[in-house]
């Protein structure tokens, strides 16, 4: 695989895309076929060249992916992009709406968060009030690699 530097107008090859944004070259002609990023325009060579427009979308369209945006909306937001300035209002609409949704799926991450730390603590109350850290062996209990790990973190 050959590794392009940038161009004298900033442009990089599909390798240096990959790991500016962190996705498989793969991925990103995916992203390409499904709409969800404008087409790249090829080099002489043929070669996609990524513009750093596309490395700034690119890496706003992972975010938007990495945190539960539907592939649809991900597409509309990419045309609204490339129909230009007259769709901000447009797109900050659907920037807020996939915002909101991240807030409460992090309150309901946190509540869930809680939950655990709450029982693991009543966990750690419970083994110093049982003594279970002295008992090594327990009649019945299948002893594996992973099991004694765990009684050792425990």
């Amino acid at each position: 695989m050959t590794v392009m530097a940038p161009d004298a107008r900033g442009y990089v090859g599909i390798s240096e895309i990959s790991e500016l944004t962190g996705l498989s070259q793969d991925t990103l002609r995916w992203y390409e076929k499904q709409g969800l990023f404008p087409r790249v325009d090829r080099g002489p060579d043929r070669r996609r060249r990524y513009s750093p427009r596309h490395v700034s979308l690119l890496r706003l369209l992972v975010r938007l992916r990495r945190t539960g945006m539907p592939t649809k909306e991900m597409q509309k937001f990419s045309e609204l992009v490339g129909a230009g300035a007259s769709t901000h209002g447009t797109r900050m609409a659907l920037l807020l709406g996939h915002r909101e949704r991240i807030v409460e799926k992090a309150a309901e991450l946190r509540a869930d968060l809680a939950a655990l730390d709450e029982k693991i603590e009543h966990y750690r109350a419970d083994r110093g009030r049982t003594g279970l850290r002295r008992r090594t062996h327990r009649p019945g209990l299948r002893s594996t690699p992973a099991v004694h790990d765990a009684r050792q973190r425990w």
